[in-house]
């Protein structure tokens, strides 16, 4: 049994350094929605293409645009009036006769109208995100899925579209602690093939699911079949 137990410790440092991992895209994006509306356009065409800065969902946005207008005039309405309320304390400050009484409740006019449009500069910025988050807009992503159709209404916080970044590839390994002190000065094979490849990140903490081991990621912008199962040795 003694002797069992040996054996199977020298097979597992024989090949403790090789693992097997899928390529997958650097990052992938699960893209929920910010706001409430119903889905106007859903760009399936794009569907396992790279959108290059084109909308993926759009959600209705009229009565946004409408009131987007609306306070625009609303507010140059206001900065025409302060104007004029401005003057007219400049005319109040060169005549004697006004009285402190007037002057002062003109300077409350004129302060009213600063505080209306500030307001309203705020509700245009705010109408101005609402609009921009209701037309999502990808670049330079691989759309992988999306999950809504034209007609659906959707609340914060539902699943848009999946897309990734495949602009280079990502191997996820889990080392375990005896390997992890001199791993990286290793030479990396990818099936059997030397590579000039380091490791991009080595986690100090063990990870949540493998308990006992250290998440371990080799970026590569060299790469055949994402998904793909790949066999990888530190040598």
């Amino acid at each position: 049994m003694r002797f069992l137990i040996i054996f199977l410790f020298c097979i597992a440092s024989l090949f403790g350094s090789q693992y097997y991992a899928k390529l997958q895209p650097i990052e992938t994006y699960n893209i929920q929605s910010s706001v409430n509306g119903i889905v106007t356009f859903a760009n399936k065409q794009l569907q396992n293409h790279i959108a290059h800065n084109q909308t993926i969902v759009k959600l209705d946005d009229e009565v946004e645009q409408i009131d987007l207008k609306n306070t625009k005039q609303k507010l140059a309405f206001l900065e025409e009036i302060l104007k004029l309320e401005q003057g007219i304390l400049q005319s109040f400050n060169k005549v004697s006769s006004k009285s402190k009484f007037d002057k002062d409740n003109q300077k409350i006019k004129i302060l009213n109208i600063k505080s209306s449009i500030a307001d309203i500069k705020t509700k245009i910025k705010q109408l101005q995100q609402t609009i921009k988050h209701k037309n999502i807009v990808a670049n330079n992503l691989y759309i992988y899925e999306i999950k809504v159709v034209a007609g659906d209404y959707i609340n914060v916080g539902k699943l848009l579209y999946t897309a990734m970044d495949i602009s280079k590839g990502k191997f996820t390994i889990y080392i375990p602690y005896d390997q992890k002190q001199n791993i990286k000065s290793k030479t990396i094979y990818i099936d059997d093939q030397k590579t000039n490849l380091k490791i991009s990140n080595l986690y100090k903490v063990t990870d949540s699911k493998h308990l006992s081991s250290y998440k371990c990621e080799i970026i590569t912008d060299k790469f055949n079949d994402f998904s793909k199962l790949y066999k990888i040795d530190f040598k």
